[in-house]
């Protein structure tokens, strides 16, 4: 099964170049379809550039507190002069959706860029 979702450029480009491998959202009803060896095609919310990623694996979460502890911060976007901060995700998600869903951290591998 396909899945599409849009990408901020920056974590596109970073799992484009191969070093992010855990892409980070919701366990919503949208992600919680989602199964190993499925394909997500990525869409540059910039450029519209596309991207086919196969999803090798699925951790869920009840939080991003508990999804950092277990994954490098270069393996979730950060760089190594980066500090990982959960809270950074609240950029994104509200705290009553987060509680309501957990969490997901979907690993990957590009398969054509």
């Amino acid at each position: 099964m396909t899945h599409y979702m849009n990408l901020w450029d920056d974590s596109f480009q970073a799992i484009k170049e191969g070093w992010k491998t855990v892409e980070m959202r919701l366990y919503d009803e949208k992600r919680s379809i989602i199964s190993v060896g499925d394909i997500i095609e990525f869409t540059n919310t910039t450029t519209q550039e596309k991207m086919s990623c196969k999803v090798m694996n699925i951790y869920k979460y009840s939080d991003f507190a508990e999804l950092y502890k277990h994954h490098s911060k270069i393996s979730i976007g950060y760089t190594e002069d980066e500090t990982a901060n959960p809270d950074d995700m609240f950029l994104y998600y509200s705290r009553e959706d987060i509680e309501k869903y957990g969490v997901v951290g979907i690993e990957i591998t590009v398969i054509a860029a």
